[in-house]
């Protein structure tokens, strides 16, 4: 049986080889007025146990806008809207973020806030 020789390398230009670029580089002119918001929200530290747990009450962890709705006798299914927030993919890594400290600095339980 003949042997494979792996000669094929990669080369990185990037400090790690893991690396993925922020999500917020997305074109158009909507999308760079909010990205200094979107850079607000993702520098919120969670480095109190009050805050964390308001900000996972107030974030819901799945869209409260999807829906199926029943309509003589048709079933009508509304998808979930949340996609359409500008500011859906940092609102998500917030509550991630105070998720974790709740879990991983204070030791809590956060099974309450998982859906």
């Amino acid at each position: 049986m003949e042997t494979i020789n792996k000669t094929h390398t990669h080369t990185h230009t990037h400090p790690h080889p893991n690396y993925h670029p922020p999500n917020y580089q997305k074109r158009g002119i909507f999308s760079n007025i909010l990205n200094p918001l979107r850079r607000v929200v993702d520098g919120i530290e969670v480095k109190n146990n009050r805050f964390a747990h308001l900000i996972c009450q107030t974030i819901p962890c799945c869209c409260p806008f999807e829906r199926q709705i029943k309509l003589f006798g048709r079933s009508f299914d509304i998808p979930p809207l949340c996609k359409l927030n500008p500011l859906y993919d940092e609102f998500v890594g917030l509550r991630f973020r105070a998720l974790s400290y709740l879990a991983d600095v204070c030791g809590e339980d956060v099974t309450k806030y998982i859906c």
